[in-house]
């Protein structure tokens, strides 16, 4: 290793006809000790307006694009808002490639995304899909039971993000949906470990393609070894919840979808916040964990992709002007250079959400971890970006992306999709609607349900009612804690009377938006018809509720009959609530 930055470059690196190990070693016998620190290192980054280069962004506390490129030799980026057109994010790209191939060695940059396809009033879980084709959110593709569209699904984002530089997805989730409660439901495949893991590999064929190379996208599959079994179903983005307990002694189970991912050639994995207790695992947060990461991940499945760590587990931050600690659970006492340790001693190679390069640097210049330690991971790295075929072509082709992004055939498909994915779970003989009908609608434009029928201003007038309705939560005492939607199961009083008035009136119709599985009783026991989905459009709800469109979605949960059963189940064995009202796989056909 060289740490003269004039020394000449044996650019023998970039010559494609060599095997991708001996490229890496040309390349890494040359990286300084700061270049090598620069890969260690995934954060937020923000897009200029209309493809431009960033001067920042106060709110998120993130740098300039060039100091992070030229100042910290960070190459790893988790692109955050939505541009106004995939042209505009395509030239954001190239500029930054053009920043990139400025530096001495000219090492790409790799962007990375969290989802950008699904309907989402959630920023903690999801990024709006913009110009994106948008389709259910994971639990709605659960919903439809169809790996193949599934895997359809991934081809086509690899397409859209391929189109714009986005090269690595920070998704799928696969984690078992085994607590009701829990806060990042919306982003999985549901409960069943089996539907979880085959959908999961779907996903993942979809988005690196048929084999790994340059029209991939790497995914990033997360939260290992499984992110359900929150106590109480809090989310340990914050210090109330960062234990993950298993009365059930059902560790195991929750590995069942990572298997197949990995089975499918899944190439990165990210570890959750959560600690788990009462194991025979360390009781420290999974990123920390050397008994899971090298014993369990490394050691027993043999994976020797790149393990990047959950956001901001080395130093505190802010976010929306809040203090915000380090997600350091069980190693709180530690400082940030001694977290930095032990994460990398427990086998992962990457520092999410953090940009303190010169942290890294110290322990390696004091002797506290050898340069050694470094080149693992640091050929990891590198050989994801050589086999993405980054090196050869770190461009895209701007023009072209407001075409492939978005086009037709992708939003058709991801219509459809949504369609698919609609879940009748009651009917008494309302549905389907019969056309032209007058309907009283709340939550849906009346100009798109005029389509259908005839809209009046009250119940009384109506033929039939449409309410759609958010599944409840807990307003907590933040904004971003609010983003993470938790605590009660149980739809308000207000919401329950106001429901059970309109329908006293006329036969109505609830759709609920089911991000987790709430208690539907009360609904119900009021409503002609209860309708769940998982991020569909007006269009797409009305389609099947007027019998345009089949019905066809199954729940990819049980629902509870009530609280006290959430409260008496065990958090990490599935369909463990006493007498559900509705089982998984429950859907009726219209």
């Amino acid at each position: 290793m060289s740490n003269d930055a004039t020394t000449t470059v044996d650019d023998r690196y970039r010559d494609a006809s060599l095997p991708v190990e001996e490229r890496i070693e040309i390349l890494l016998s040359q990286m300084t000790l700061a270049e090598k620190a620069g890969l260690f290192f995934q954060t937020m980054i923000s897009m200029g307006q209309d493809g431009e280069l960033s001067d920042g962004d106060p709110v998120f506390g993130l740098p300039s694009n060039a100091e992070y490129v030229l100042g910290r030799s960070m190459n790893h980026f988790n692109l955050l808002g939505v541009a106004p057109t995939a042209g505009a994010m395509a030239r954001w790209h190239n500029r930054m490639q053009e920043l990139a191939a400025s530096t001495r060695l000219g090492i790409p940059v790799t962007i990375s995304t969290d989802p950008r396809h699904a309907f989402s009033d959630n920023p903690g879980a999801a990024i709006l899909a913009g110009p994106f084709s948008q389709w259910p959110e994971p639990l709605g593709l659960a919903a439809t039971r169809d790996a193949e569209l599934v895997e359809r699904f991934g081809d086509i984002a690899r397409q859209e993000y391929t189109a714009v530089g986005i090269r690595v997805a920070l998704h799928p989730q696969v984690d078992l949906a085994t607590e009701p409660r829990w806060s990042r439901a919306l982003q999985t495949f549901g409960e069943d470990a089996d539907l979880s893991g085959e959908l999961g590999a779907a996903y993942v064929r979809g988005f690196q393609g048929e084999s790994f190379g340059p029209g991939s996208v790497s995914t990033m599959t997360k939260h290992f070894p499984g992110g359900g079994p929150q106590k109480d179903g809090e989310d340990p983005h914050f210090a109330y919840g960062r234990e993950q307990v298993y009365p059930g002694d059902n560790f195991e189970h929750h590995l069942t979808p990572f298997e197949a991912v990995f089975a499918a050639g899944g190439r990165q994995i990210m570890p959750y916040y959560g600690m788990p207790i009462g194991t025979e695992y360390e009781e420290v947060g999974f990123g920390f964990n050397k008994s899971v990461l090298t014993g369990l991940l490394r050691e027993r499945f043999g994976f020797d992709g790149i393990v990047c760590t959950d956001w901001g587990l080395v130093t505190d931050s802010e976010i929306m002007g809040q203090p915000f600690p380090a997600r350091a659970w069980g190693v709180e006492h530690l400082t940030p250079e001694e977290r930095m340790v032990k994460i990398l001693d427990a086998g992962a190679d990457q520092f999410g959400g953090e940009k303190c390069t010169e942290l890294l640097i110290g322990l390696v210049e004091s002797g506290t971890i050898p340069e050694a330690r470094l080149d693992v991971s640091a050929r990891r790295l590198l050989r994801e970006k050589f086999e993405l075929g980054l090196f050869e072509n770190p461009y895209v082709d701007a023009d072209a992306a407001d075409a492939i992004v978005g086009a037709a055939e992708f939003r058709a498909a991801g219509d459809a999709a949504q369609r698919a994915s609609i879940t009748v779970l009651s009917n008494d003989g309302v549905l389907p609607l019969a056309a032209g009908i007058k309907l009283y609608v709340e939550g849906v434009a009346p100009e798109t349900v005029a389509a259908y029928g005839d809209v009046v201003a009250t119940p009384a007038e109506a033929d039939a009612a449409i309410l759609r309705l958010q599944a409840p939560y807990d307003q907590r005492a933040t904004m971003f804690e609010n983003f993470f939607h938790a605590g009660s199961l149980d739809f308000p009083a207000e919401t329950l009377a106001h429901v059970a008035e309109v329908a006293a009136q006329v036969p109505t119709v609830v759709d609920v938006f089911l991000d987790r599985p709430a208690i539907l009783g009360p609904i119900v026991d009021s409503a002609a018809a209860v309708v769940a989905n998982w991020g569909v459009s007006a269009e797409a709800l009305l389609d099947v509720l007027s019998g345009a469109a089949e019905a066809k979605g199954r729940l990819p949960f049980d629902i509870p009959r009530s609280t006290a059963a959430v409260e008496a189940s065990r958090p990490d064995v599935p369909f463990d609530t006493e007498d559900p009202l509705f089982r998984f796989g429950h859907g009726l056909a219209l």
